[in-house]
Order: C-alpha cells, then sequence, then structure tokens
C-alpha cells in the first residue's frame, strides 16, 4: 500500500514536518508493510516557506531588510531545489509580529522590506516566486514594496513621496521608469486565501486594519489614500485592479502586485502543491492522509485538507482526514470530501491528553486510521 502523508501543521503543537512523522509511525504501527510517502505541507500562510525549502531540498538565506517602521532587520527567504523559484513570507519582512502592540501604526507601516526581499532574490537569479502575503503589519497598498524595486511616487507639485501614508492623499504620478527590469521577465504566483478588494466595506482598512492598530478616524484617512491610490493606478494601467478578488490582502499589496507585476492569485494551498509538484506523486498512491489541528466548516474556505481532496479526487485516490480535533456536528459537512475521518480527541484520548502528549497522541490515533485503511 502506498501512502502519501501530507498535514498541515496542528497549530500550537506540532509543525507539520512533525506530525507527517507521527502519522507515518502511526501507520506502521498498523500496517509495517505500508510504503510512506512524507510531504507535509502548508496553505500559504506561517510555515509555508520552510516545507517548500525541505520538500525541494533548497536552501534558506538570511538577508538585513527594513521591519515595517523601516529598522534593519535580519529576515529569510527560501530558493527551492531548482535553483530558480524563491519563496517568500511577506511577514518576514512586513509582518504584524515585527511589531510590539504599541508599535502597531499602519499610517506608518510600509512593506519596503518585502520589496527588499523580492530584490535579493532577484540577485540570485531566481526568476519564479511563490509569494505568501498573509499577516502583515502594513495598509500602504504595497506601495513600499513597489519602492524597493525601484517605483517613484509624486504629488501635484512633482514632490516625491517617501513611505509616510498620508502624503499619498496628494499622490498624482506613479513613476515606473526606474522599476527593476528583471520583473518583467519573472512569474510570480501569489499565495492568498482572502477575496478583498482594495476599497470599501470588504476592502483592506475595513476589514483588516483593525488588528493592525487602525482607530476609527484613521480608517478614514487610510480608506482616502487607497481610494486615491486606486485611481492613479487605474489612470495608469486602463484597468480597475483594486476591485479584483484579493486585491486587498496584505494590506493592498495584492493591488501592487495584481497591477505591476506579472503576477497571478492562487489559493495558498494550490501554489504550495504546484511547487512540489504534488500531482505526480498521486499517480503512485493508493491514499492520502491529510490533517490540521481542528477541522471544521472553515476547512471547507480554501484550507490544505480540502485542496489536497480536491486534487485527490480528480487523480482517483482516497484520502483520508486525521486532525487533532473534529467537532461532531461538523462531521456531516467534512464527510463527503474525505473517504475517513479520524480525530485525535476521541474517546480513546481527552483534549488535555492530546495537548500534554501531542506527538504520542497522533501516533496512536494515526495507528487506528491505519487499522481501517
Amino acid at each position: 500500500m502506498n501512502i502519501i502523508i501530507s498535514p498541515d501543521s496542528f497549530k500550537g503543537t506540532l509543525r507539520a514536518q512533525e506530525a507527517a512523522r507521527a502519522i507515518e509511525e502511526g501507520i506502521r504501527l498498523a500496517n509495517p508493510t505500508a510504503t510512506c510517502t512524507l510531504l507535509p505541507i502548508a496553505d500559504g500562510g506561517e510555515g509555508t516557506l520552510d516545507v517548500l525549502v525541505d520538500l525541494t531540498k533548497g536552501h534558506v538565506h538570511e538577508v538585513i531588510v527594513s521591519d515595517p517602521l523601516g529598522r534593519p532587520i535580519t529576515a529569510r527567504y527560501g530558493i527551492l531545489g531548482d535553483k530558480q523559484t524563491a519563496v517568500i513570507e511577506m511577514a518576514e519582512a512586513s509582518g504584524i509580529t515585527r511589531v510590539t502592540q504599541n508599535e502597531r501604526d499602519p499610517l506608518r507601516s510600509s512593506t519596503y522590506g518585502t520589496g527588499e526581499l523580492i530584490k535579493h532574490a532577484l540577485d540570485h537569479g531566481c526568476r519564479k516566486f511563490v509569494i505568501a502575503i498573509g499577516g502583515s503589519a502594513t495598509n500602504d497598498g504595497g506601495i513600499g514594496t513597489l519602492q524597493a524595486l525601484g517605483v517613484r511616487f509624486y504629488d501635484e507639485k512633482g514632490t516625491e513621496l517617501g513611505t509616510y501614508l498620508p502624503d499619498y492623499l496628494h499622490l498624482a504620478r506613479i513613476d515606473l521608469t526606474r522599476i527593476d527590469q528583471r520583473i518583467a521577465s519573472c512569474d510570480f504566483s501569489i499565495a492568498c486565501d482572502v477575496d478583498n478588494p482594495l476599497l470599501g466595506e470588504r476592502g483592506a482598512t475595513a476589514i483588516f486594519g483593525p488588528q493592525k492598530g487602525v482607530f476609527k478616524e484613521e480608517a478614514t484617512i487610510l480608506e482616502a489614500i487607497l481610494t486615491r491610490y486606486a485611481r492613479v493606478v487605474e489612470q495608469m494601467t486602463g484597468e480597475a485592479t483594486h476591485l479584483r478578488p484579493g486585491a486587498g490582502a496584505a494590506g493592498g499589496l495584492g493591488t501592487a502586485l495584481l497591477a505591476f507585476f506579472p503576477a497571478h492569485l492562487e489559493r495558498g494551498i494550490d501554489s504550495v502543491l504546484d511547487a512540489i509538484q504534488f500531482d505526480a506523486y498521486l499517480q503512485q498512491a493508493d491514499w492520502v492522509i491529510t490533517g490540521e489541528g481542528k477541522s471544521d466548516v472553515q476547512t471547507l474556505s480554501g484550507k490544505a485538507p480540502l485542496g489536497i481532496a480536491q486534487r485527490a479526487e480528480k487523480a482517483g485516490v482516497d484520502v483520508a482526514l486525521l486532525s487533532g480535533m473534529i467537532p461532531t456536528e461538523e462531521l456531516l459537512l467534512l464527510a463527503p470530501h474525505f473517504t475517513h475521518l479520524e480525530a485525535v480527541v476521541s474517546e480513546n484520548c481527552s483534549i488535555e491528553e492530546a495537548l500534554a502528549k501531542p506527538y504520542e497522541a497522533l501516533v496512536s490515533a494515526a495507528a487506528r486510521l491505519g487499522r481501517k485503511l
């Protein structure tokens, strides 16, 4: 029996790699002759860089870039085993974890460091990019990223604008003449799991601003800034990029990438599965086992287990879901997508036991599942 083991992380307890090893150990207890292929995955959020680098035998690079407030920090990006594809988690440079709660200031926060990461990868010869754009501390529409790559912004008087966002209430012109020319020959896959536009009630500021420290009065200013920005971008490109699903992701970074880069949006899990050539592994598989910390209705909104189930269904391969918790009331919703459902927390294991010894508890649950396959 050939089994692909592809869990996401069990957040708060096990990394995806650890979860995959625990599941393999349990499966072998039930079926010692099983052939297991471990492909731990991520859905484009935290952990994507490490998962892709590990699976493709790539390398992680550490560089000095700017944090959201312009301070120098050490941030990472990955180059996959093909030596052409870079994986960039924008949160590495521009993430909310880079600032303390008291430092959160979207009027001053910039994605400049994310642009610096892209430039470093270009310098290393990368021409394909997977950019995970979750967890940002910023609401700058990707202006900082564009600046780091040579784009210049000017007001009505011809004065060049910096990173202080209120100045962009007077944005009049975007100058692309000095943009890094290598970008035109690249392909950018934007790993994004939200479909919010840039503006309005479902836009970047309204939906994601509060968690970044945006107060009510600041929200009005930021919405006005991004509205002006969107108008100038549309005048330049002839396209209302700000209306596209995902344009509001990461404080509007999606808008900048879609407007000025050869870029396309993908569900995070699809970007990851394509990068590791998951479909090729399915050709030899009898089963796929996937899982996460908790599976519920949110799983069906495009999280990793659903993405894997959809790929496996196309290939005619059965899928088992093994997660830390599966609420009883969610079983009927999940059942159509998975051949078997198994939870660590069950009559065999309390939540306290699962949290106290997560690896061992997952091994036991995997052994239970293995006897059913």
